[in-house]
């Protein structure tokens, strides 16, 4: 009898000692994988803020040279960025604003493709998602127009339905464009009335 009770006390301490044992490890797993993507995060952001800089200086700098050197750091930047956060929408956005600023506009077109597909589609905002419509339309249109007009139109039209958060004075000037070279002189007239309409009140002085 006395034999039984001590391997079931025994039995009951060892269950006790595991559950406590997985119990911690657990927890620690768990904080250490909450750490980890913290840091993660944290890095993600500074090198976007970092790229973002050094695109905006490679834009504003006169000479070429400087330019695409900036452009190029830019660029391993948000490269970066993407081997740490894949299914950030803000990675491939920055590589293809600085691969168009380089001159590789074709690559920078599939970056923004990447951007605006699923999963990374839902890291961004409706604003942010309507100007990153909008900015590859400029793109497409400056690879080929007369090839690529139909899709940037679809992305204007996206862009026009999500509104929120974008220069949609700039967006219906460029929708109103497109409709013009495609012989649509109504959806034309209507497109650049509404981007007159958005103009800040000081351009239209009133």
């Amino acid at each position: 009898m006395a034999t039984t009770e001590t391997i079931i006390q025994g039995a009951i301490l060892v269950l006790t000692l595991v559950m406590f044992w997985a119990i911690k490890y657990l927890s620690q797993r768990g904080l250490t994988k909450f750490r980890t993507k913290h840091r993660a995060t944290l890095q993600t952001q500074r090198q976007l803020i970092q790229a973002s800089r050094l695109l905006a200086r490679a834009r504003t700098t006169p000479k070429k040279s400087q330019s695409q050197s900036l452009a190029k750091t830019a660029l391993t930047e948000a490269d970066n960025v993407i081997a740490i956060s894949p299914d950030d929408a803000a990675g491939h956005i920055v590589r293809a604003l600085a691969l168009d600023l380089l001159g590789h506009h074709t690559s920078a077109l599939k970056s923004f493709d990447m951007a605006l597909t699923y999963p990374r589609l839902k890291s961004l905002s409706v604003g942010e998602r309507a100007d990153a419509l909008v900015k590859r339309a400029e793109m497409k249109l400056a690879v080929n127009r007369r090839r690529r007009i139909d899709s940037a139109v679809e992305d204007l039209e996206e862009a026009v339905r999500l509104a929120a958060g974008t220069d949609t004075a700039r967006l219906f000037r460029l929708l109103g464009e497109c409709y013009e070279f495609k012989g649509l002189k109504e959806k034309a007239q209507w497109a650049f009335n509404e981007a007159l309409k958005a103009q800040p009140s000081s351009v239209n002085g009133t």
